[in-house]
């Protein structure tokens, strides 16, 4: 991305961004890419890097682990690996295992469910492979401690195991010694040491010329003299001779090792390079985290629709004191490209344009930005800013002809993929004047089709952006009551200075606000009220609007409540009635069972009986007087005993029997030959000529 100024990135403070990520960073590689954070143009580059940044912000948000531990800096260790007659001692090949080691881990993790949930994580390692022989190669020579172990040759077991014998030896020769010169009172209480490798023993110094040896040397104080004994020097000798063939075969499998080794440097250098871009990864991750930041959708065009977009650093900020940092909400497309924002000084209209550009700024890094989810960012290839007084001694120019200066880089330059933020446009000249200019440079601008946002107070801009297209209004909120900015931008409309307000706010005698207004032009201060009273009524709009809305979700709560409640007793009513209609069919199934038993006598009864007219008698009765013995059942029984059966019409209000069920009920309505019959809570349209009229019987308890 072009940037004008050279220093605009850090007028928008992206260099702090880079820091508040290097911080999260361990290893060097991670540390370096963040210091020098590229601003990508190419939509691919963009999305690749945010939606890794994305899902390694849920794995940390969902509690799981990613095995990149490896922080150590071995570039230097890798590039000696490369060079041909190298060496790597033993302890330097330690952090080379443990490279290997968390990159086997690595492509553990990603097996294949994880490979599909996270396959922009997954890329970083497409186009390298795990090579276990590196580690076996290791192993084989290399105990845990780096140091080379003792099978790694045959030499080097033969020489270690020489070694072994010759050092009991010397140590069970020089215990003799040793007790020896103590018996003769001529050892000092140090007893031994070591003299350039070789073992010595200590004795007093009047008595060194009664041991026989090599004298090494003596104690600053002259009174303890180091001697090599004479029965010891033979055995030193070997012992240092069998050292020094040791070192040499050492050397030779280290150097053997790298050799082998030497032709996996590119493949470790890759390695390296994979752990520090998993550990840049998880510094974008953190700091998303942080700032509550989001993945946004992203367009290959010039294009802003920001929804409760946040400062970063000021989200922070704010975050760490405890305070409410107020969002904002902006859209430029190809309708409306430019914003003029007004409003009264330190109401947030430059804060408002940091905002824009600095989430500009880092989405096209890579960085996940504080904004709504639902929000939608394009891809600009040229970002300009000028912000502040720009009076540039060294050239000579004023503050107005340094504005002027980079005016014209602005309208030389701009096209559809620039996007643009000027603060205070034609300020630092004649009010008119400088007003002119300003329009004229909007126009151009407009007329490039750039995108961008400028802030000022004068009102022939605010008026122009009414009748301009591609350039629309938009206001910072003032508490006129309170005398207390907002912060809040609203688009659609120009705010007021609040130049006599901010005044009186701050204790200007009321005189002098008095005489400064009658010196300001009529037209001019009736439309600045104007203003004023525009956004005041905007303002209660905005509160009416907001409790309006909280109404309605208030009644729909209500509605779902009620909603469920009906739903509660329809389904009680259901029951009652499967409850009612189970009983009924019990019933009938214990008579259907009663009568399957006896007519199974009955034919037993024929089988066995010579008077088979009485059989007969008995099956009559059964079958055509079954319907009397119905009467007898339990629900008859209950209901004959409550309510006694009258012969008279039946009209509404009447108690009423059901013949067929023997449930009681209200007639409630009369519809020809039918009614209308509460019985219980469900209502029925029965047949009178099913119905009897019944009243209830007074039991002895009532």
């Amino acid at each position: 991305m072009r940037l004008y100024p050279e220093s605009a990135a850090s007028q928008l403070e992206f260099d702090k961004v880079k820091a508040l990520v290097t911080d999260h960073a361990k290893t060097e590689y991670a540390k370096s890419k963040a210091s020098e954070l590229r601003i990508h143009t190419r939509k691919e580059y963009i999305e690749l890097e945010l939606h890794q940044t994305n899902e390694y912000k849920l794995i940390l948000q969902q509690g799981q682990y990613f095995p990149n531990d490896f922080t150590y800096n071995i570039s230097r260790d890798i590039k000696l690996l490369s060079i041909p007659g190298a060496m790597l001692a033993g302890e330097q090949w330690l952090p080379v295992r443990k490279l290997c080691e968390n990159i086997a881990s690595v492509f553990r993790w990603f097996d294949t469910e994880r490979r599909l949930a996270f396959p922009a994580l997954a890329k970083v390692i497409a186009g390298t492979y795990y090579e276990k022989l590196i580690i076996q190669l290791i192993d084989e020579i290399l105990d845990e401690n780096g140091n080379v172990k003792d099978n790694a040759s045959e030499d080097l077991q033969r020489i270690r195991m020489s070694l072994f014998r010759k050092r009991n030896e010397l140590r069970r020769m020089f215990d003799k010694v040793i007790a020896k010169l103590a018996k003769a009172g001529y050892s000092a209480d140090i007893d031994e040491s070591f003299s350039n490798g070789r073992r010595v023993v200590a004795v007093f110094s009047e008595h060194k010329r009664q041991v026989k040896g090599i004298l090494h040397g003596e104690s600053d104080s002259r009174k303890t003299a180091f001697i090599e004994p004479e029965e010891t020097i033979g055995l030193n000798n070997d012992v240092f001779a069998l050292e020094h063939d040791e070192g040499r075969e050492v050397q030779r499998i280290l150097r053997e090792l790298t050799a082998k080794l030497s032709v996996y440097a590119p493949l470790l250098q890759q390695y390296l390079d994979t752990t520090g871009e998993y550990d840049f990864i998880h510094a974008k991750a953190k700091l998303a985290i942080d700032m509550h930041a989001q993945l946004p959708s992203l367009a290959d065009k010039a294009h802003v629709h920001l929804i409760d977009a946040y400062h970063p650093l000021l989200y922070l900020y704010n975050k760490a004191s405890g305070k409410k940092t107020i969002p904002v909400t902006i859209t430029l497309d190809e309708k409306n490209r430019i914003l003029v924002i007004s409003g009264p000084n330190a109401g947030g209209k430059t804060v408002t344009m940091k905002t824009i550009g600095l989430n500009q700024l880092m989405l096209q890094s890579g960085l996940l930005v504080p904004v709504h989810p639902d929000s939608q960012m394009g891809i600009f290839k040229q970002l300009f800013i000028h912000i502040g007084d720009t009076q540039n001694l060294e050239f000579e120019l004023s503050t107005y002809s340094s504005h002027l200066l980079h005016m014209k880089y602005f309208i030389e330059t701009a096209n559809g993929k620039t996007l643009f933020f000027i603060d205070e446009l034609g300020s630092g000249s004649d009010p008119n004047l400088g007003g002119a200019f300003a329009e004229v440079i909007m126009e151009e601008l407009s007329r490039r089709h750039a995108y961008g946002i400028v802030t000022t107070h004068y009102l022939n801009l605010k008026v122009m952006a009414n009748h301009t297209q591609g350039v629309i209004n938009g206001a910072m909120q003032f508490d006129e009551v309170n005398l207390q900015p907002m912060y809040k931008l609203v688009i659609g409309k120009p705010g007021s200075s609040y130049t006599f307000a901010i005044a009186e706010r701050i204790g200007l005698p009321q005189h002098l606000i008095s005489k400064a207004r009658k010196l300001v032009d009529d037209d001019h201060f009736k439309l600045d009220r104007l203003l004023n009273s525009t956004e005041q009524d905007l303002q209660q709009l905005d509160k009416e609007k907001k409790e309006l809305s909280r109404l309605v979700k208030e009644n729909e709560k209500l509605k779902k409540e009620m909603q469920a409640v009906l739903d509660r007793e329809r389904h009680r009513q259901q029951i009652e009635l499967l409850k009612n209609q189970n009983k009924i069919a019990e019933e009938r199934l214990v008579y259907l069972k009663d009568m399957e038993r006896k007519l199974k006598q009955i034919v037993l009864d024929w089988k066995k009986s010579e008077n088979k007219n009485e059989v007969v008698k008995n099956l009559q009765n059964l079958l055509f007087k079954g319907k009397e013995e119905i009467v007898v059942n339990k629900l008859a029984k209950k209901v004959d005993q409550k309510y006694k059966e009258l012969n008279k019409d039946i009209v509404a209000g009447s108690l009423v029997k059901l013949k067929k069920n023997y449930q009681v009920g209200e007639v409630k309505e009369i519809r020809g030959k039918r009614a209308i019959v509460q019985i219980g809570v469900l209502p029925m349209n029965v047949n009178i000529a099913d119905l009897i009229p019944v009243e209830k019987v007074k039991q002895p308890n009532e």
